[in-house]
Formats: C-alpha cells, sequence, structure tokens
C-alpha cells in the first residue's frame, strides 16, 4: 500500500554518521529535517568499522607499547585475553543496538523514518518499508550520504566459498585459529595485525605494495611490524581462485616477486576479503533524474552536477571524493550549511562558494588526513611529493628518521619516520606523513600547518616541547635549511 505523502525541507537519505552531520547542521538551522535509514542509525563507521576495528586493535597496541619500555617489559607476562578484547569491542558497537543514536536524533529535532529510500523525481523521494511506501516530499533539498560497499574482486570459485567482509570480522564472536586476509590496504593491514595479536595464524596478500597510497619509507615500517606479529605477508601476489578445503578455504596464487610468475597455495579456516569500496548509490534511483552511479560529481558544496534545480547533493562515500569518516563528517557540515543559507536565500543558489568558507569542503583537494592504525601508525595529511608533481607543483621532500630524545624516551628501539612536501614556490607545507609507533597525535598539527597555510619561516616558530616525538618537526625544519 501506499502512505500519504509527507513533506519536509529536507531529506537526508542514510543515518551513518555522515547522513547525521547533514541532518543535524540542517535541522539545527531550523529547517524540517527527515533522516532515512534502513539499518542502524550510526551506520558503518559505528557498528562495523571505524569503531570495532580500533576496539580490536587497541588492547594489543597497548600491549606491544608496554614491551618496547625496559622495566614495564618485565612486568607483561601474559597475553591478550580474547574473550575481553571481544566484549570491550562489543560494548563499542552498544552491542549493536542503535538506541542511544536514535535518542540523539530525537533530541536534535530530526524526524527519523526507518525504511528504505530512493529518488521517485525532482525533490520525491520513495520510502519503502514493510507496511508499504511513503512519498517524501522535499522543499529545499535531498541528501545522498548512504555510505559504501565492499568491492569483491573477481576471484574465480569466491562466489562458491564463504568468506568475510569488513563486516564479519570487526563483528566476530570468536578469533579463529587461522585468517587468509587478500588485500594490503588499510583495512587489510589492520585486521591482519588485530587477528595475528588475538592469536590467529595469519596471512595476508596483496596484489600490489602494502599500503600503495603511502610513501614507501613508512609502507617498509608497517609491513616489518606485520611480520614481527607473524603475519605472512605476500606482496605482489594475485589472488587466482577460492575453493573449499574441508573446513577452510584454500587460495591459488600467482607471484610475480622474482620477475616471473610463480603459483602456490595456502589455507585457512577463515578468509577476509578486504580489496576496498565503493559509494553505495544502486538502486537510489538516480535514474530519476537522469543521473547514473558511476560518475556522479559534486561541487565543494555537495550539490551533484547535472541536475536542474539545484537541490541534490551527495556527501561522505556517497560522494566517492575521500572515503574516510571524518572527511564525511566534514563534507556534510559544509553542505548542510550550503542547504541552510540557499533556503534562507543567504546564498543564491547558481552560487559556489569561495574556497575555504564555512560553505565548502575545500581541504578534500589539499589536506585530506588519514591514519593506519596498525603497529607502527602512519599518518598523512595532503598531498605526497608525487601528487604534488602531477599536479604540476615545484614540490620538494625532506625527510629523516623520527630519532629524538622524545622517541627515544617513548620506546626502547623506537623506529619511525618523516617526510615534509614542501612548496616551493610559495614555501608552505603541502604535505606531511609521520610513521612509527604513536604517531597518530602528530597528524593535526600538521594538517593545520597545512590548511593554514603556514609559511615556513613562521612554522620553525612554533617551538616543540621537549622531550616530545613532536620534536621532529624542529629537525625536519632543520634539515630543511631553516
Amino acid at each position: 500500500m501506499t502512505n500519504p505523502t509527507l513533506a519536509a525541507d529536507v531529506v537526508v537519505i542514510g543515518g551513518g554518521a555522515v547522513g547525521e552531520n547533514a541532518a543535524g547542521r540542517t535541522a539545527a538551522a531550523g529547517l524540517k529535517t527527515i533522516l532515512v535509514e534502513k539499518g542502524l542509525v550510526g551506520g558503518e563507521c559505528s557498528y562495523w568499522a571505524c569503531m570495532p576495528s580500533k576496539a580490536l586493535l587497541r588492547p594489543g597496541a597497548a600491549l606491544a607499547s608496554a614491551r618496547r619500555v625496559d622495566g614495564a617489559r618485565q612486568a607483561v607476562t601474559g597475553v591478550l585475553d580474547r574473550s575481553a578484547v571481544l566484549e570491550r569491542r562489543t560494548r563499542f558497537t552498544s552491542g549493536w543496538q542503535d538506541s542511544s543514536q536514535v535518542d540523539w536524533v530525537r533530541d536534535a529535532g530530526i524526524e527519523l523514518v526507518r525504511g528504505t529510500a530512493r529518488l521517485a523525481g525532482e525533490r520525491l523521494v520513495e520510502v519503502t518499508t514493510d507496511e508499504g511506501t511513503t512519498t517524501v516530499e522535499a522543499r529545499h533539498a535531498v541528501v545522498l550520504a548512504t555510505g559504501s560497499v565492499p568491492s569483491v574482486p573477481p576471484i574465480d570459485g569466491l562466489d562458491s566459498v564463504p568468506f568475510w567482509g569488513t563486516r564479519e570480522a570487526t563483528a566476530a564472536k570468536d578469533v579463529p585459529g587461522s585468517l587468509l586476509v587478500v588485500g594490503g590496504g588499510v583495512s587489510g593491514a589492520e585486521l591482519a595485525q588485530a587477528f595475528a595479536r588475538l592469536g590467529s595464524d595469519v596471512t595476508l596478500v596483496a596484489r600490489g605494495a602494502l599500503l600503495s597510497n603511502y610513501p614507501e619509507p613508512a609502507q617498509r615500517l608497517v609491513e616489518a611490524g606485520l611480520r614481527a606479529d607473524g603475519v605472512d605477508v605476500r606482496l605482489h601476489t594475485s589472488t587466482k581462485a577460492a575453493a573449499q578445503d574441508g573446513d577452510g578455504i584454500q587460495l591459488t596464487l600467482s607471484s610475480t616477486n622474482d620477475g616471473g610468475a610463480a603459483s602456490s597455495t595456502v589455507s585457512a579456516a577463515k578468509l577476509l576479503v578486504a580489496t576496498g569500496r565503493r559509494p553505495g548509490l544502486a538502486g537510489l534511483g538516480l535514474e530519476k533524474v537522469g543521473l547514473v552511479p558511476e560518475g556522479l560529481r559534486t561541487d565543494a558544496t555537495g550539490l551533484v552536477a547535472g541536475v536542474a534545480g539545484g537541490w541534490l547533493y551527495a556527501v561522505g562515500d556517497a560522494a566517492g571524493k575521500a572515503l574516510l569518516t571524518h572527511q564525511g563528517k566534514y563534507q556534510a557540515r559544509a553542505a548542510g550549511d550550503a542547504i541552510a543559507a540557499r533556503a534562507s536565500g543567504t546564498l543564491p543558489p547558481e552560487e559556489e562558494p569561495a574556497a575555504w568558507s564555512k560553505y565548502t569542503a575545500t581541504a578534500d583537494e589539499a589536506a585530506v588526513p588519514s591514519v593506519v592504525f596498525t603497529d607502527p601508525e602512519v599518518a598523512m595529511v595532503g598531498l605526497t611529493l608525487g601528487k604534488a608533481q602531477e599536479r604540476g607543483l615545484h614540490a620538494s621532500a625532506t625527510e629523516l628518521p623520527i630519532a629524538v630524545a622524545g622517541s627515544s624516551l617513548h620506546a626502547d628501539g623506537y623506529d619511525g619516520w618523516a617526510q615534509l612536501v614542501v612548496d616551493e614556490e610559495r614555501k608552505v607545507l603541502l604535505g606531511a606523513t609521520f610513521a612509527g609507533p604513536d604517531v597518530a597525535e602528530l597528524l593535526h598539527a600538521a594538517t593545520i600547518a597545512v590548511v593554514g597555510e603556514v609559511p615556513l619561516d613562521r612554522l620553525w616558530h612554533a617551538v616543540p616541547s621537549y622531550p616530545t616525538i613532536c620534536e621532529v618537526w624542529l629537525r625536519l625544519l632543520e634539515e630543511y635549511g631553516l
């Protein structure tokens, strides 16, 4: 059955962290906002990605950190308590219950509609539930915040064997005796280490390099960390086929490490496929407004190109720019403010605001921060040297090991690496990368320097406290020549 049409100023499709931020902004501006979610409010990050994966990683990192300090090392005599780690993970997901998130939505003045949404025409959204279909009319804007879905590689036989995606891995009820991980990106590396430290015999297979989007010295440090935890890391190795092997899974591999193609097989109790994600736009009815899911383009306010009337927005993974929760939330805040300003007439619909305004997600192009929460960690913001040169910028890189008083105190035998990428014409930072134990907390200072385009001769006056790992900033600037 079809229910009567509802009306709102703004309809946000997708109740994950990104959709919540977009809806929160428009509701706070006084616009009647409906949030549509077919699953758990809070989305992937809260229940299957950011929070549970980091909860699985943290106990192992804490234990390893203690073992790197003489005096503490002698006090650590046990191993991780698997049950306690999994129970702590489950607490961070609220037991996969979304009541607290639903309470937040209500308290923010947002109306929640449970169901599957699709576009039905200009400013029209159909929401289907078990009871029927409701049509919602959006007076000002519809926001697509539908996240992303796993990209499954074309491996022969994969569709005939049971395998985990990242969702199943982060929600695991027990730790398998052995685990095959296909994928050398962030999720593959993090989960390989998490399960290795929980006691699994882990093999990681990557078609190319490990963490290929990060500088090579950082890749090598993470690879060494994985191998130290017993992970069998197989790089530049293709997975040709998957098959059932008794109660487990067998993969047929082809390695090009030696210049030729050498075949081998490897088996384990469980298989995790972590080969990336793509925008979750299928089934949204984009064809109803003249669009296709592939190649969706947005401006800096999130406004989708090619839609007459300027009412359709896409933010977060759905926009396909930077598939990171924090960046999606940033895009959502900018889009929400832009929608509110356009609704009130303070921002003309046809006008694109200036860069770095509250209505534009300018950092998407210049200052995206990311952290790989392996041990050692990798923290990066902005452009690598290669990316800067691809853009035609006159750039240089300054790099050195992280070997300062603060790192020596932090851990015995501390092994880290840092790099600054400099725009030689403007003498400002274009990017920075840090690799080593606990470097994630160095990243925001670099992000501020990149976003603020702080001149290097002024940045030199930002004196790092002694003795902290932050002293590497001074050493990098001195190495540069200041």
